[in-house]
């Protein structure tokens, strides 16, 4: 199966399973290079934002433990899926995203690294920002709830209903090397605070407070989109 195959069964699915209600798609640029970030509640939020890019050229990490997975390792070879090894630097991953970035690409991610056993979101990783500094790429913010309902609604016959919104995309300024350190860590949370403005309150988790969230509310409030 090619990807665009594997697209076009992602959103039958998502269309046959659930009511997917997506906001922003105007948002969304027509193709690459950009970076994709998203809040992670569920596996199947990847594979539903996945269906929805129209372009081919479309790809993110994915944990090494799903490699030899019977079901996920073909699928996320098929979408090709770049394999990372979590809780540790794995420089050949990073470097293979950077790559595909700036060879016009898109790429997705979710930058807490993981599924939040709360459902609400944990501080995120540097990662994302990293990519887009080295990149030099647009960022384009996802939000996503409904999903962590999914399989409890499966099992009462029932179709949940995901929620969408796509948010404006964004450039970070320029990175000073002598604030390396600390600018990765302020971008990130940056990145997040798009992120948390997207999504409703319940889900802001470690952001629910920071204070540049509530000046992108304030902004959306002012001109919803």
């Amino acid at each position: 199966m090619s990807s665009r195959f594997l697209r076009a069964f992602f959103n039958a699915v998502s269309a046959l399973l659930t009511r997917r209600v997506v906001f922003g798609m105007e948002n969304l640029p027509s193709s690459g290079p950009y970076l994709l970030v998203v809040n992670h509640l569920s596996v199947f939020d990847l594979p539903l934002i996945f269906g929805l890019i129209g372009s081919e050229k479309v790809t993110g990490w994915a944990a090494e433990k799903y490699q030899r997975h019977p079901f996920f390792g073909p699928l996320l070879k098929m979408a090709g899926g770049i394999f990372i090894e979590r809780g540790q630097v794995d420089r050949d991953a990073i470097d293979q995203a950077v790559v595909w970035l700036r060879d016009g690409n898109i790429f997705g991610m979710a930058p807490e690294g993981t599924r939040s056993p709360t459902h609400a979101m944990a501080r995120g990783k540097t990662g994302a920002a990293y990519l887009a500094h080295e990149a030099q790429v647009l960022i384009v913010p996802f939000g996503i709830h409904g999903t962590e309902n999914a399989l409890s609604t499966w099992l009462r016959l029932r179709r949940p209903t995901i929620t969408l919104h796509i948010g404006v995309p964004f450039r970070l300024p320029k990175l000073d090397p002598e604030q390396r350190h600390a600018r990765l860590r302020a971008d990130t949370d940056e990145i997040m605070c798009h992120i948390a403005a997207l999504i409703p309150t319940q889900y802001h988790g470690y952001y629910a407070a920071h204070p540049r969230l509530q000046v992108l509310l304030h902004a959306r409030t002012e001109n919803p989109s």
